[in-house]
């Protein structure tokens, strides 16, 4: 931290917000990974990771999830893996399951 005038200045973090030593995002890990793959349905595990900022087993473990909640389906080409994200399931919480997560990818779609 700075100090200019005995004016507190935060600086900015890896993520780009303002950080007070504490780090968060708006989006969960498991958001991260439903973008990486809706931007690249072809892409290794080990790639999800490393975008994501985590480890494969983490990776895995978080694409499983997604499977077995009905947000991805998981086709084997080979040795690698194929993703299909289904955009038009819903938010899990209550606050947002009206919506469909297809509107969250919508923006980060390139």
């Amino acid at each position: 931290m700075k100090f200019i005038s005995s004016v507190k200045l935060q600086e900015i973090s890896y993520y780009g917000v303002m950080s007070d030593d504490r780090q968060w995002t708006f989006l969960s890990n498991h958001g991260h990974v439903l973008v990486q793959v809706s931007r690249n349905p072809d892409a290794r595990i080990r790639d999800i990771a490393e975008a994501v900022g985590i480890t494969e087993r983490r990776a895995h473990m978080i694409l499983s999830d997604l499977e077995e909640a009905g947000y991805i389906t998981i086709t084997r080409q080979g040795r690698r893996s194929h993703y299909r994200v289904h955009r038009n399931q819903k938010f899990r919480h209550p606050a947002e399951s009206a919506k469909q997560i297809g509107a969250l990818l919508g923006i980060f779609d390139r």
